[in-house]
């Protein structure tokens, strides 16, 4: 699926979302495999005291899957300091799936990551609120879509493709996604790899909608004040995948 998502990636990204100007780069171009040397290790966790936020969960989340995570900003020091206020590094749209906690698998703490969660990183008016309060007054630069492989919510509406009732309040998610446009081209060629295309589509979708949600993330993108990213999260190893979008 790795090798294969960033084809499907690429695809959408000049498709839909970037108008044709994007390109995606290799996957090792952005993350480092569990594989890796002891020095890159090394220099990759060091790289961790920069004040780029891109590069400060990168270096988390090697941290993370490489068993040496440092669980900083977890302390009674850290509380009584936050009582002054928060500067979170990141905003995080992420699935509420409990394999996808974005504090551990970054290897943050307090303080560090402003946190959104709903099934599929469903969004509407509330959780894009919530991102512009964190940019516009916290001051948060990055914006990251993390969906995961393995998607409950992804694959509940891969189930529900007929129109068929879906009880509850998840319905409601569930024709959300149906009603994505990213998922509608999807959905129109049916292969085994659907359920991984539907996941990436829904990243591409969630991106997408926050670069150009008026009037307030639209602006400070298209200006340069803030980053919204994309990235994919790897339930078998820990690692997550940025997307070049």
């Amino acid at each position: 699926m790795k090798a294969f998502s960033w084809k499907v990636a690429c695809l959408l990204v000049s498709g839909w979302l970037l108008y044709g100007t994007s390109s995606c780069t290799s996957k090792s171009e952005n993350a480092s495999t569990t594989g890796s040397a002891p020095e890159q290790t090394a220099a990759l966790t060091d790289s961790s005291e920069s004040d780029d936020p891109l590069t400060i969960l990168k270096a988390g989340n090697e941290r993370f899957y490489t068993g040496q995570s440092k669980h900083l900003h977890q302390d009674s020091q850290t509380i009584r300091e936050l009582t002054a206020g928060q500067h979170p590094k990141a905003v995080i749209i992420s699935c509420s799936d409990s394999r996808v906690p974005p504090e551990i698998i970054f290897d943050q703490g307090l303080g560090d990551i402003f946190t959104i969660r709903t099934a599929g990183h469903v969004m509407s008016d509330f959780e894009e609120g919530s991102v512009e309060y964190a940019v516009e007054h916290l001051h948060t630069q990055l914006v990251v879509v993390l969906g995961h492989e393995h998607c409950g919510a992804v694959h509940a509406m891969l189930e529900h493709l007929d129109n068929d009732h879906v009880e509850g309040h998840i319905g409601a998610i569930v024709d959300a996604l149906k009603n994505e446009p990213e998922e509608q081209e999807v959905l129109k060629v049916k292969s085994d790899d659907l359920p991984e295309r539907a996941i990436l589509a829904n990243i591409i979708h969630g991106v997408k909608q926050l670069r150009e949600s008026d009037p307030i993330l639209s602006h400070m993108y298209r200006e340069g004040e803030i980053q919204i990213v994309g990235a994919l999260y790897h339930l078998d190893n820990g690692q997550v995948e940025f997307l070049g979008i």
